[in-house]
C-alpha cells in the first residue's frame, strides 16, 4: 500500500474524521462552498486523497491482472515524489480482489466506500462490473479500461482510453480491422471470423466488432459468443470446425478472439493443429511473462495482439519513463512488463491529471467540472478529451506480433478516425 506520512496529529485526524462522516459543511482549505453534497469530500483531508481500486487478481481459469495494481502503484508513487495532487498526497489502499465475480465485484465497491470512504476507485479492471451502477449511484470518480458498456455513458466512471464498447450514437475504434487490412494487403476480399466468451461482455465485444471489420471491408464469416466463459473447454474440436468451414467451406483470412490468455492459447493451439495458416490476433496477450513457458510461447507464436497504448517497444520518452516508475514501484526490481501494468498506471494517470486540473478545493462537483473540459495529448494513450471519452473511444491503438520468442511491433502505434456505432 502506499500512504502518505501524516503530519499534523490532532487536527489532522479531526478532519479525517469528519471527512470519513461524509460530512461537506467545509472546504479542504477550511472554508465553507455552497452546493455541497454529503460524500462530496469523501476521503479528501488537507493532506490526502485516498484511492482504492478492484482488480481480478484471481480467476477460476488462472487467469489474473494482478499487474494492475502494481501499475497504479507505480503512478501514484511518482504523483507523490513529485509533491502529491495541489498539495494532497494520494492515499494508495492497493486493489481488492473480485475474483472475476459479480457479487465480489459489488462487495468491493461497498467496501471501498462505506468502509475505506474513499474519493475514487482505480484502477477498475476486471470482465464483470456489477458494482457499476452503486459507484455511480454514489458518485465515486472510477477510472478503468472501457472494455465494459458501464464505461461508456454513466456520469462518474471513465475509460482510460475512452469508452470501448459505445451505445448506438457513440463510436467504435477502428485500430484493429485497419491493423490486420493492413497486414493482409488491404480488407477487400478478405474474411475475418470473429469468437467471443458467451457472457454479457463477449456479446457485446461481437456485436462491436462485427459492425468494426464490416466497415472496414471485411466479409465477417463468422461472429459467436460461444465459449463458457467460467470453464475452459477441454475439447476445441467443435469451434475449430465451425470456423475452418466458416468463409462458404473454407477457412477465413483471419481469426479474432474477444478472449483471455488461457482460452486463446486453447483455441490458437487447435487451430493451428487444425492446419490453420491464416493471421490470428486477439487483444489480451501482451504479456513478456507468457514468454517463460515454452508451451506458451509456442501457442501464442505468431499472433498479433492488439494494443489501445504504444508498444513497450516503443522510443517514446513517456514510455521509458512509464519503465522507470514501474521499476521502482517494484522496488527497484526489473519485472516483465505486462499491459494490465500499463491498464493500471494510465487509468491512475487520468485520475491524477483531472484532479490536478480540479484545483486546491478538491471535491467530487470540482473533479467533475474540471472532467468536462479535460484534455491533453501525446500520452501513451494518445491524445485525451472529455467528456468524449464517456461516449467515444480516443481511437488510437497498434498491433505486435509474437515472433520468435520475442514481441515485435507489426503495425506501428496510431489513431483512426472512427465510426458511429449503430
Amino acid at each position: 500500500m502506499l500512504r502518505p506520512i501524516r503530519t499534523l496529529a490532532a487536527a489532522a485526524a479531526a478532519l479525517a474524521l469528519v471527512s470519513a462522516c461524509n460530512s461537506a459543511s467545509t472546504k479542504g482549505d477550511g472554508s465553507g462552498r455552497p452546493g455541497d453534497t454529503p460524500g462530496d469530500r469523501r476521503g479528501v483531508t488537507a493532506e490526502s486523497i485516498k484511492v482504492g481500486g478492484i482488480v481480478s487478481m484471481t480467476s477460476a481459469s488462472g487467469y489474473s491482472k494482478k499487474d494492475t495494481d502494481l501499475g497504479a502503484k507505480a503512478r501514484y508513487m511518482r504523483a507523490n515524489a513529485e509533491g502529491g495532487v495541489n498539495g494532497r498526497k494520494i492515499d494508495y489502499l492497493g486493489a481488492e480482489d473480485d475474483g472475476q465475480d459479480p457479487a465480489k465485484n459489488m462487495a468491493a465497491a461497498r467496501k471501498l466506500v462505506q468502509q475505506d470512504k474513499v474519493f475514487a476507485v482505480a484502477p477498475m479492471s476486471s470482465v464483470t462490473f456489477s458494482g457499476a451502477d452503486f459507484l455511480e449511484q454514489e458518485k465515486v470518480p472510477t477510472f478503468g479500461w472501457g472494455t465494459l458498456p458501464s464505461f461508456c455513458g454513466p456520469t462518474y466512471i471513465y475509460g482510460f482510453n475512452g469508452c470501448l464498447v459505445p451505445t448506438p450514437g457513440g463510436t467504435i475504434n477502428q485500430t484493429w480491422p485497419e491493423g490486420i487490412g493492413q497486414l493482409l494487403g488491404g480488407a477487400r476480399g478478405k474474411s475475418v471470423a470473429i469468437i467471443a466468451n458467451d457472457s454479457d461482455a463477449g456479446k457485446f465485444g461481437i456485436r462491436t466488432f462485427q459492425q468494426g471489420f464490416a466497415s472496414a471491408g471485411f466479409t465477417v464469416s463468422y461472429a459467436e459468443a460461444s465459449v463458457p466463459a467460467t470453464a475452459l473447454p477441454s475439447d476445441w474440436s467443435a469451434y475449430v470446425k465451425e470456423i475452418l468451414g466458416s468463409n462458404g467451406g473454407k477457412a477465413p483470412d483471419a481469426v479474432v478472439s474477444v478472449m483471455q490468455t488461457p482460452n486463446n492459447i486453447g483455441l490458437f493451439t487447435a487451430l493451428k493443429r487444425g492446419g490453420y495458416k491464416g493471421l490470428l490476433s486477439d487483444p489480451t496477450d501482451y504479456d513478456p511473462g507468457l514468454l517463460a513457458k515454452d508451451a506458451t510461447k509456442q501457442a501464442l507464436d505468431g499472433v498479433h495482439v492488439l494494443l489501445q497504448f504504444e508498444p513497450f517497444e516503443s522510443d517514446n520518452p513517456k514510455m521509458a519513463r512509464f519503465k522507470a516508475d514501474i521499476k521502482a514501484a517494484a522496488g527497484g526490481q526489473d519485472v516483465p512488463l505486462s499491459m494490465h501494468m500499463l491498464t493500471g498506471y494510465m487509468s491512475a494517470d487520468l485520475f491524477v491529471s483531472i484532479a490536478k486540473t480540479a484545483g486546491t478545493d478538491l471535491t467530487v462537483g470540482s473533479f467533475q467540472a474540471a472532467a468536462q473540459r479535460f484534455s491533453d495529448t501525446g500520452t501513451l494513450v494518445g491524445d485525451r478529451a472529455l467528456p468524449k471519452g464517456q461516449k467515444d473511444s480516443f481511437g488510437c491503438g497498434a498491433l505486435v506480433q509474437l515472433k520468435n520468442g520475442a514481441y515485435e511491433v507489426s503495425v506501428p502505434f496510431k489513431c483512426h478516425e472512427p465510426i458511429p456505432f449503430k
